[in-house]
């Protein structure tokens, strides 16, 4: 037994309406023609709706006259109740799938059912005289709630004085009324008929400039955005998009690297300078590859350095276990790299951790930066290190002792900091081979 779906709540007409007389979103549509035959099928809804509630009205009223009256008011309210069913099947086939393919259809029921079946005559013994008053309601009216396909629209004028015509032809009855002269019966036509073609055909042109431009301005968008993350952080980039002003976080735990290829300008001698910034590029995609890999952000490159950072923008308690596990695939990547000159690069490493604060500076050039002790002390571990190696302090020791193999490298004496404990980073201790449990839940996550 299935469980029972709650009631329908009906809409208010009030947002029924909105949602008819608001154009459909450009973002949701790849061309234009695909947009305007959504446009095209939301505002002949409009229209269909609107012939329903005044077809149903005048209706009522011209059945009211024919039970004090009769006569004629049999046929007038007979042909209002036939294009007050057309409203509604027009309203209806629009919901099905060949209504969606094919508005069009759609709007020449419209001019059929406005134009021929309010103009069929109330009396066949005497001529149809000429609606120039209904004739501009009609096609400006339908000019104005679907403002598209100006050809469709022309042509469906012109059906429409061709049917006057053939009634009266049929009915033989003069074709041209004493008044207004047959002169002027034709200037009015073509002077109705030309403007709300007019109508149509500026409304469609304005459209099709508004989506392009909107096309161009959301493409130039994502360029700017792509451009923006290149140099940024998603969350950062976000905010900045968002109009902060100013970018600014604390972050009281994170690890940071910072990586030195070591010896690489001598390169400068051996190779052109295209081939040197080939090669560097080459170098630090691959860094970058597997920063995201390991969901380390980079933060920005000096020269042939390379600086890095776990735990920012985003938080995350498995910092340095990432960092470790970056700065290893990076000695990996380096030696495997192939300069073709007989000199291999070799990289230095350094990484610490601890608190930072992290913020983003600049007019023009926007720059993500951090800055603190932690900043300074892991770019030592750098350049007190040797090549080839990964130098870490202690603090980064006593978190990955159980899960990493390390080396002592004993107290080694730092610019600003005086004597510290460091350690060499070796390699990462196969789960299998970890004494506590937890240590492999670390290792999964990253």
């Amino acid at each position: 037994m299935g469980i029972p779906l709650p009631p329908r709540v009906p809409r208010p007409l009030a947002q029924r309406l909105s949602r008819l007389l608001s154009p459909p979103s450009e973002a949701k549509f790849i061309s234009y023609g695909a947009w305007r035959r959504q446009f095209v099928r939301q505002r002949l809804r409009l229209a269909f709706a609107l012939g329903v509630l005044y077809f149903s009205g005048y209706s009522s009223i011209l059945a009211l006259y024919a039970l004090q009256e009769g006569g004629l008011f049999y046929i007038r309210t007979a042909k209002h109740v036939v294009a007050l069913l057309a409203m509604v099947l027009g309203f209806r086939w629009l919901n099905t799938p060949a209504g969606r393919r094919h508005p069009r259809l759609s709007l020449l029921l419209l001019f059929a059912s406005v134009c021929i079946i309010t103009n069929f005559p109330n009396q066949f013994d005497r001529p149809v005289p000429p609606d120039i008053k209904g004739w501009n309601l009609i096609f400006f009216g339908i000019a104005t709630v679907t403002p598209f396909h100006w050809r469709l629209h022309l042509l469906c004028q012109w059906m429409a004085y061709g049917y006057y015509f053939a009634i009266n032809a049929i009915l033989r009855q003069p074709l041209f009324p004493e008044t207004p002269t047959p002169a002027e019966l034709m200037f009015d036509m073509v002077w109705i008929s030309g403007l709300a073609t007019l109508v149509a055909y500026l409304y469609e042109r304005l459209s099709k400039m508004q989506f392009r431009t909107y096309r161009t301005l959301r493409r130039e968008r994502r360029r700017s955005q792509r451009l923006l993350l290149s140099i940024l952080p998603a969350p950062i980039a976000d905010r900045l998009l968002a109009k902060q002003e100013t970018i600014a976080d604390r972050f009281e735990e994170v690890s940071v690297l910072f990586a030195d290829l070591v010896n690489f300008t001598q390169l400068a001698a051996l190779v052109p300078p295209d081939r040197l910034v080939e090669m560097l590029n080459e170098i630090f995609s691959s860094f970058d590859r597997l920063a995201d890999r390991h969901g380390v952000e980079k933060i920005k490159t000096v020269g042939d350095a390379y600086m890095a950072v776990a735990g920012v923008p985003t938080p995350r308690a498995d910092h340095a276990d990432a960092m470790a596990n970056l700065a290893l695939a990076m000695l990996k990547a380096v030696e495997a790299f192939d300069t073709h000159t007989g000199h291999r690069p070799q990289l230095r490493v350094g990484i610490h951790l601890g608190p930072v604060v992290a913020g983003v500076i600049g007019l023009n050039k926007f720059s993500y930066d951090l800055w603190g002790d932690t900043v300074n002390v892991a770019s030592r571990m750098e350049s007190h290190g040797r090549p080839g190696r990964i130098q870490v302090t202690a603090a980064v020791y006593e978190r990955l002792r159980s899960r990493y193999i390390f080396e002592r490298r004993g107290e080694i004496e730092v610019k600003g900091k005086g004597t510290l404990e460091t350690y060499w980073l070796v390699a990462a201790i196969p789960p299998e081979k970890r004494a506590d449990p937890a240590d492999q839940q670390v290792d999964q996550k990253n």
